[in-house]
């Protein structure tokens, strides 16, 4: 995941509470030392204390990546899992030979094992504490991620170095008021070992230290965020953030999708909002008692607020309602990059002026790296790889066609690419070892070489690996889509429409196949997409098939693939898809769309609400 999150604060108010005397930075020293440095830089510099620690990390790029291997195989190289490769030893080159390049799948039998009762020197020296969950909907079933107390202590580094840039640009919001940000815990999975496994933001949520700065810094009571019910919940932390709108300087979520999800909401249920901010009383539908004693405590009669909100609300355009309702906000933190790129312009347009930041770049694996430039847009942002988060290798990845993206590795003949060594302009699959118990483990991020700041490199996000549609060999790839979307959705800006979601899925119930696309529409200043002239869907759908890639133009012209078929949906289709997983255990908080459909009941879900069917009348020249 890519992005802005609550952590930042977390951290960086712990940075601040403390002093150390030493504000020189040795050019070898242990996660403790590098730690203490942080701190007394922050407390005595500020932001730029930070950016000191930035430069000297991506400067000393190799050497702290060799300490950082060394560090891990000298905890664990006598596990049960890195003795059978390295025999007790803990050389580098031993390492590159010996261990394989692995996926969760190969790992998931330790890691059931330490699940199931097993001692952690399966997989991991230091005891395994918890293991955080994957969202899952990315890529399938949620993973098992192992969590331990040194892999905990990596947080902080994170969240300190993520918050300078920023401050940069915007001041110290903690300092100049509140966030509006939509948070939402899942309940803990208690495994047969007694040890709990959480998503990464319920575990943040449950940080004693996250609990005691909420009041004061967000506009969230911690009833709304662990609220079980994700509807009362949404209600109620945009009631508060309307509430508190003159003092919220920051508006955000974890996610872009959140972030759309929560205005969406808004828009269907601002005139209720307005009437409990009149009255200061809460709607009865809200029965959370948490909720519902945060309200007591918060709420009394406000019709002036009410009036002043419903007037902003009730504009025939929402374009910039974010800017409009919370005046004083300076940006949108959230994750827009990734999968959530499809999001960015329908979030322009209802923030329209205010910068979308997506602050560091991370997944449930490992932290990764920061945005040094939070103010360039979403398309081009690229996040500096941070050396002492964990060991990085790059898996190259090679186009092998004409006029396509199709990601393939071979792992038996590819050499894996140090951090430092990586080639501006090429692709590689992430593959990271921590000290978690994950050695040559691959994420599944698709990444390419930007540039390099100092000796570390800079990397776009581009796909999660094997996202794809495929009716016969051809592959196309996430990138691939989302390309042949971006060109087939500019028919619809001219006519005052805009794509606010889309996924897909592989229709191979008659001979041959094709492509599928759900579309979801909906119109600029007040238009119905029914108002839509449907020879332009037939037209989106032309476009599709001609900005595809060169295999899939000559199968569709030898007609191993049928026409491509766009499928629009009903407003809120994708909210109920997001409801749908939601109901299934995944976190709204890192809740993540996939933009390729594999569940018979989620495709049931969209297809009774389709309102239109259109076709590529031709095969693409």
């Amino acid at each position: 995941m890519c992005g802005s999150s609550p952590m930042n604060l977390i951290i960086f108010s712990v940075g601040r509470d403390s002093i150390a005397n030493s504000q020189s930075i040795p050019k070898k020293k242990t996660e403790k030392a590098v730690w203490i440095s942080v701190i007394g830089l922050m407390a005595t510099n500020g932001y730029e204390g930070g950016l000191m620690m930035i430069e000297e990390l991506t400067t000393n790029a190799q050497q702290i990546q060799d300490e950082e291997l060394g560090e891990i195989l000298s905890r664990n190289a006598g596990t049960e899992y890195l003795r059978g490769f390295l025999h007790g030893q803990t050389e580098k080159q031993l390492f590159k030979k010996n261990v394989p390049i692995v996926t969760y799948e190969d790992l998931k039998p330790y890691i059931d094992r330490i699940a199931n009762g097993e001692t952690s020197d399966i997989l991991v020296a230091e005891p395994v504490t918890g293991f955080y969950l994957s969202s899952g909907t990315s890529g399938g079933q949620p993973k098992l991620i192992p969590v331990t107390a040194e892999y905990l202590k990596k947080g902080p580094l994170v969240g300190t170095f993520s918050e300078p840039p920023t401050m940069r640009h915007f001041g110290d919001i903690n300092q100049a008021g509140k966030r509006m940000e939509l948070m939402f815990a899942r309940p803990e999975i208690e495994t047969p070992s007694g040890l709990k496994a959480a998503t990464f933001s319920t575990s943040m949520y449950s940080e004693s230290k996250f609990r005691t700065n909420l009041p004061k810094l967000y506009t969230s009571p911690i009833e709304t965020i662990f609220c079980p019910d994700p509807n009362q919940g949404l209600y109620c932390q945009l009631l508060f953030g309307l509430i508190q709108r003159d003092e919220v300087v920051k508006v955000g979520s974890l996610f872009a999708s959140t972030v759309l999800r929560g205005i969406k909401f808004l828009e269907n249920h601002w005139q209720e909002l307005c009437y409990d901010i009149k009255t200061g009383r809460l709607s009865d539908w809200i029965t959370d008692s948490g909720c519902r004693n945060a309200a007591s405590l918060i709420m009394k009669p406000n019709p002036e607020q009410a009036d002043l909100i419903e007037s902003i609300c009730n504009y025939k355009s929402w374009e910039g309602i974010i800017r409009k309702l919370w005046t004083k906000a300076r940006y949108i933190g959230c994750i827009c990059t990734g999968a959530m790129r499809q999001y960015t312009t329908e979030l322009e347009f209802y923030c329209r002026g205010l910068p979308l930041v997506s602050a560091f770049y991370a997944c449930s694996e490992t932290f990764c790296g920061l945005n040094l430039e939070p103010l360039c847009k979403p398309c081009d942002i690229s996040y500096t790889l941070l050396p002492n988060m964990a060991y990085f290798e790059f898996l190259p990845v090679k186009n092998e066609r004409d006029e396509s993206f199709e990601m393939k590795s071979n792992d038996e003949d590819t050499e894996l690419v140090d951090l430092v060594n990586v080639k501006v302009g090429q692709c590689y699959e992430l593959v990271v070892s921590t000290c978690a118990g994950l050695y040559r483990y691959k994420v599944g991020d698709v990444l390419m070489v930007s540039g390099f700041y100092n000796n570390a490199p800079q990397f776009q996000f581009l796909e999660r690996k094997n996202v794809i549609l495929s009716v016969d060999h051809e592959k196309t790839s996430e990138t691939d889509l989302f390309k042949a979307v971006t060109e087939a959705k500019a028919l619809l800006d001219p006519l005052g429409f805009i794509l606010t979601e889309y996924t897909s899925y592989v229709d191979t119930s008659s001979a041959p196949g094709h492509y599928v696309l759900f579309w979801e529409i909906k119109g600029k200043e007040g238009k119905h997409c029914k108002e839509l002239d449907p020879k332009i869907m037939v037209e989106c759908c032309s476009r599709m098939e001609e900005s595809l890639h060169y295999t899939y133009k000559i199968y569709r012209k030898r007609s191993i693939i049928a026409a491509l078929e766009i499928r629009v949906v009903k407003q809120g289709s994708f909210e109920a898809l997001m409801d749908y997983f939601v109901s299934r255990g995944t976190s709204l908080s890192q809740y993540k769309k996939p933009n390729c459909i594999k569940s018979e009941e989620a495709l049931k879900l969209l297809d009774s609400r389709v309102m239109g069917k259109y076709f590529s009348p031709k095969s693409p020249l």
